[in-house]
């Protein structure tokens, strides 16, 4: 009777799941052709957006940590990509089902919420808002000039950016696009310079984002 059931349960769990893979693609739906990128207003979609950053900590290795729930829009249209904008919200004190700063160590991460950091009572998010955007030669690739408020404080940014892909997802069919980033800043800059220098001021953030059309 218990081998009936087991097989029974087996033969369920396939009859359920063979549509499911018979839907996968055989194929990334997404690709770095810019033909595929529609004209529109794009919706940031944090579940697949995050920023990571890095320090050194106290000259023995380092540390990395992550920002999740980022949410804004994105402006494109291929025929004038250098009028492109965007305009996102950073989380700094999540809300489920994402995190804010993360840094995988509880006891930090409380720390990096009170006013030696981040001060997040007073400023539960950042924001990036772009102000240019100049392409290189072949368009895959930009620079994002743009203003980066923390604590309330906004500095100039530069964003090194690269287009990774465009194309409709299949799950939840949306046109969508990639890219990704990085840049170095200070953290003295916007008023946390609790542990400089045992911790390094320069923090590396390197940004993955995508956007729903």
């Amino acid at each position: 009777m218990r081998k009936l059931l087991i097989a029974t349960g087996l033969a369920v769990i396939a009859a359920v799941a063979v549509p499911v893979i018979a839907q996968m693609p055989t194929s990334p739906p997404g690709s770095k052709d810019r033909s595929k990128v529609v004209a529109g207003t794009y919706t940031a979609d944090p579940g697949h957006s995050l920023i990571a950053w890095e320090v050194n900590h106290f000259g023995f290795s380092p540390y990395h940590g992550l920002i999740t729930g980022v949410s804004g829009t994105l402006s494109i249209d291929p025929a004038n990509l250098a009028a492109s904008a965007v305009d996102v919200t950073i989380p700094i004190k999540g809300t489920a089902p994402y995190s804010g700063v993360a840094s995988g160590n509880a006891q930090l991460d409380a720390h990096l919420l009170k006013a030696d950091f981040f001060d997040a009572e007073k400023f539960p998010t950042a924001s990036f808002k772009s102000t240019r955007v100049i392409l290189d030669d072949d368009g895959d690739e930009a620079k994002i000039e743009g203003n980066l408020t923390i604590r309330g404080v906004t500095r100039p940014v530069v964003l090194d950016a690269e287009f990774v892909g465009a194309g409709i997802n299949p799950f939840v069919k949306k046109q969508t696009v990639g890219f990704k980033a990085e840049t170095t800043i200070k953290r003295s800059d916007f008023g946390i310079s609790y542990g400089i220098p045992l911790v390094t001021d320069a923090v590396k953030i390197d940004i993955a984002a995508a956007f729903e059309k």
